[in-house]
Formats: structure tokens, C-alpha cells, sequence
């Protein structure tokens, strides 16, 4: 099967096509290959176009600071242009060219603050508290009022073993490695997710053509303090580095956070797929890691 992609150059999206391409044929979208997605008449030409009966679309401004920065633009601002009016055009050419579209957001969408007991469910009703949360609901929103066929999927804290960009997990274990001190949270809670397996939920979801909401996120809930702790256990770093401090110190003078973001996978686990804990993820990242 054909598929097009947004954002197949990301962190996210690079491993989708290395454990995928047996299965799919990708073909990316992006300003590298030509294509803005602000830009209504290249998306609307390349989807048209195109036999792929399959849009992923994964591009965003992720950058949450950065976001934030743009707020006071509103929807003149590079967040909502990307997140807001990038996703409309993506969401209109897939209708009028009737592909089925998948939707990767975040769990930032919840506010975090009163979280349901055992955490989030894709019922739960989001409130996002910065403008990279908004701008990705609006997005959301967008794509609930169409007529599509589509899928959401919600993404929390997203890890791999090797790619040039850092994320959360590859991060810490440069500095431990560097011998650096770390302060890090302990009144914040994630939902870490091992990036191989959104690759199997993904096909998943795609061969059983899921529609609705899906929280693709790992199945073990940690405060980045805990994260840190087990990351230095695995790697046999120096837990001493590793210090505490609370958010509202850490997060002073940046972007509004969602503090507390349990997410419940229960709903993808019906479908078969098995979301590793972190402690199962970071096992598998030692084996993989160069």
C-alpha cells in the first residue's frame, strides 16, 4: 500500500518508515520534497494526485516554548499556520480526494491538573493550557467535523535508539554519560512511549482500518525523576549526578506546562498491541543503541 506522509523526516516518522517500508510504500510531503502544507494549492495538487488511499499526517510545530511565543500572533502566528491551517488543508484534500486521514497529536491536549483515576482515556475531554496544545486541538477539531475517514493518534514522550535529533531519553543518557548534574522533577508524571511501537500500532490500525481516537503511549506511568533514575540504572551511570526539584522552579519563565499526563492505552491493547512498560523500553533501546 501507498501512503503519503507529513513529517516523515521526524523523529517520529524516520522509524515508522524503517520498520514499515516491507509493509508500505511512503511518500513524503514536506518542504524537502517541495511541498508546504500551508500552502492549500501544493496539498490539494499532491493529494489529488496521488493513488495512496492513505494520508499520515504527523508535521506540527512541536516546539512548545516556540509556540508560546507565537500566542500573541494568534491565527497569524507560524503555530496556528502549521498546526491549525496546515492540518485544514491536509483534512480538505483528503476529502475532496476521499483518502482516509491519520492524525498524530499529543497528550499535551489535557490540562493535567485533576486527571481521572488511572489516567486518561480517549473519552476524556481535552483542555489544553498552552498554545502548542491548542493549536494541535484545533487540529483535533478540525478533523471531527469532516467527513472523513480518519484516525487520531495521541503520542506522549515519544523514544528511539538512534536518530541525529535528541529526544527526552537520549538526552538524559548524554549527560550522564558527560557526568553532568541533572535536576529533574519529581511532581510531574509522563507516559514515556517506545517509538518501535507505534510502528506496530500503527500498522495495526491500518490493516483493521481503526477509526476514532487511539492513545498510542507506553504502559508506565513516571515523573522525570523516576525516568532519570532508571535510565542511569540500566546504563550503569552515576545516580548521584541525579538530583530533585519541582516544576513550578524548573518550568519558571517557560510555557505553561500539563503536569500530570497518565494516559490509558487500553484501547489500542483490545486491538492486540502490546505498548512496552518504560523499564521494557529501555532494555530494548540498550540492544539497539549505537
Amino acid at each position: 500500500m501507498k501512503i503519503l506522509g507529513t513529517g516523515l523526516s521526524g523523529l517520529v516518522g524516520t522509524r515508522l518508515i524503517e520498520l514499515l517500508s516491507s509493509e508500505y510504500n511512503f511518500e513524503d510531503l514536506s518542504l524537502a520534497t517541495g511541498i508546504d502544507i500551508t500552502n492549500k494549492e501544493q496539498v490539494f495538487q499532491k493529494i489529488k494526485d496521488s493513488n495512496a488511499p492513505v494520508v499520515l499526517h504527523l508535521a506540527a510545530k512541536t516546539y512548545v516554548d516556540g509556540c508560546e511565543e507565537d500566542k500573541i500572533f494568534a491565527k497569524f502566528g507560524e503555530a496556528w499556520k502549521i498546526n491549525v491551517e496546515g492540518t485544514r488543508n491536509i483534512v480538505d484534500a483528503c476529502s475532496k480526494a476521499s483518502k482516509k486521514l491519520i492524525y498524530f497529536s499529543t497528550d499535551f491536549i489535557f490540562d493535567g491538573r485533576n486527571p481521572p483515576t488511572g489516567g486518561y482515556t480517549e473519552e476524556d475531554i481535552p483542555d489544553p493550557i498552552n498554545w502548542y496544545a491548542t493549536t494541535k486541538y484545533e487540529g483535533e477539531k478540525i478533523i471531527n467535523r469532516s467527513n472523513l475517514n480518519w484516525t487520531i493518534i495521541r503520542l506522549a514522550y515519544p523514544y528511539r535508539a538512534n536518530f541525529v535529533k535528541k529526544d527526552f531519553v537520549r538526552s538524559l543518557i548524554q549527560k550522564l554519560q558527560a557526568d553532568e548534574n541533572l535536576k529533574m522533577v519529581t511532581d510531574h508524571v509522563m507516559t514515556p512511549t517506545f517509538i518501535d511501537d507505534i510502528a506496530l500500532a500503527l500498522d495495526v490500525l491500518i490493516k483493521e482500518n481503526a477509526l476514532g481516537i487511539f492513545h498510542v503511549v507506553g504502559s508506565q506511568f513516571v515523573t522525570p525523576y523516576e525516568a532519570a533514575i532508571k535510565i542511569a540504572d540500566f546504563f550503569n551511570f552515576d545516580k548521584s549526578l541525579i538530583s530533585t526539584t519541582t516544576r513550578d522552579i524548573y518550568f519558571k519563565g517557560h510555557a505553561q506546562r500539563s503536569f500530570r499526563l497518565a494516559l490509558k492505552n487500553d484501547k489500542i491493547a483490545k486491538l492486540g498491541v502490546k505498548m512496552k512498560t518504560f523499564d521494557e523500553g529501555l532494555i530494548e533501546l540498550k540492544k539497539q543503541i549505537i
